[in-house]
């Protein structure tokens, strides 16, 4: 079984992806089996010097410490490579946002400017405004609808450019081709957080990214049972990104490994009904005179419908909407009257989640000016009909 073959589609990479035959069991043994068994390890024994010797820091292919991986680490790692055209590695950190900190610096050393996108997630700005900034990292945060226009910000001690699209709770899609082409012209890198859409829907490297972020904890692990984040980088960035994680010393359970390897394989199922069970909502939504406005990239009224069409092979089920003419006690009547929607963070598991959103405050080169209350929804895999009858009962307790 193997992934190397770049014909391949997505549906099967995510299949194959990781099931190296020296990981899953050796066939000439009476047979393999399907999932690579869970590798648990600290110590890592030698049968003498010389052995330990020619180990060196392997890795993929050979046991040198626990914190280095084992099989059921690489094989993760393996498949998230393969989904990724252009690739050359990929490394796994203990959450999402682990692994935007770690990659950002891995990527950025004292006086360099950062250009990041204003629609960022607010631990990634967080970072920017904290440590990074506590390191001589200066940032710059940009209209994630610039485009090509990025040019004029970009200075010349600006090594990175930041990109999420679409953007965290305010869904702007960002030109990300136009982006690359013009950060590729000037010597600047480029990262992206993924998470929305993970590769299956856009192949961040294939349309000119060097490092692609993904909070596995989301669509990938697709149960709400495990926290994970990934970096995949092109071949003349991954010798930072690995340099640095080593030197951090982040490492991830091979349990929680598993656990994201069985999401992956139903990725390509979950996200088409994902994607379906959200539109569905979304246009139901879209013909409430409750409602303001719908805040969807895949509906073709949104103002980033364009690029999505031309940039994605799909949609996720994160999307928000404001309500007309409302305020903060009417949002909260609406959300606490639903019964099949939780209440929480995170999103991309099988179960529906809402939250109120308020992106005004963490906004500093675009200004969030919409009065009416903004909401979060994250669509899991329950009857859309369900879902639609729930938010009508919220609408109902509004003016109740």
């Amino acid at each position: 079984m193997t992934n190397d073959d770049d014909s391949l589609r997505p549906s099967t990479k995510l299949v194959q992806g990781g099931r190296r035959p020296e990981w899953t069991g050796d066939p000439r043994l009476g047979g393999g089996i399907v999932n690579p068994p869970v590798w648990r390890a600290s110590t890592i024994l030698y049968d003498n010097v010389a052995d330990l010797k020619a180990r060196g820091h392997a890795t993929h292919d050979r046991l040198y410490y626990g914190r280095r991986g084992t099989p059921t680490v690489w094989a993760l790692a393996d498949a998230l490579t393969a989904m990724e055209p252009g690739a050359e590695g990929t490394l796994l950190y203990p959450s999402g946002v682990a692994a935007n900190s770690a990659g950002l610096l891995a990527l950025l050393s004292p006086g360099d400017h950062l250009l990041m996108v204003d629609s960022a997630y607010e631990p990634t700005r967080a970072f920017c405004d904290g440590m990074l900034r506590r390191l001589g990292v200066e940032t710059t945060y940009y209209d994630p609808l610039v485009g090509a226009e990025i040019a004029a910000l970009i200075r010349p001690e600006t090594k990175l450019i930041f990109l999420e699209s679409p953007g965290s709770l305010t869904f702007e899609v960002q030109d990300v081709p136009a982006i690359t082409r013009v950060a590729r012209a000037r010597g600047v890198l480029t990262m992206i957080d993924n998470s929305w859409a993970t590769p299956l829907l856009f192949p961040a490297l294939a349309h000119g990214v060097d490092v692609a972020m993904i909070s596995l904890t989301k669509y990938v692990g697709g149960h709400s049972d495990a926290m994970m984040g990934s970096l995949t980088a092109t071949r003349a960035v991954w010798p930072k990104l690995r340099s640095a994680a080593y030197q951090l010393g982040q490492s991830v359970s091979p349990d929680d490994c598993a656990l994201m390897l069985r999401g992956l394989r139903t990725l390509d199922v979950r996200m088409q009904r994902h994607g379906e069970n959200g539109l569905a909502v979304a246009r139901w939504l879209a013909a409430r005179g409750e409602v303001g406005r719908v805040l969807h990239p895949a509906l073709a009224g949104d103002a980033g419908h364009a690029i999505w069409s031309r940039d994605f092979a799909g949609t996720s089920g994160l999307f928000g909407f404001t309500l007309k003419g409302a305020d903060e006690e009417a949002r909260t009547r609406f959300i606490d009257a639903l019964g099949h929607f939780g209440i929480g963070f995170s999103w991309g598991g099988y179960e529906s989640l809402i939250v109120p959103a308020d992106p005004a405050g963490i906004r500093t080169a675009t200004r969030w000016a919409d009065p009416d209350p903004l909401v979060r929804l994250s669509i899991g895999l329950e009857d859309p009909a369900d879902l639609i009858a729930d938010l009508a009962r919220g609408f109902a307790a509004m003016t109740a």
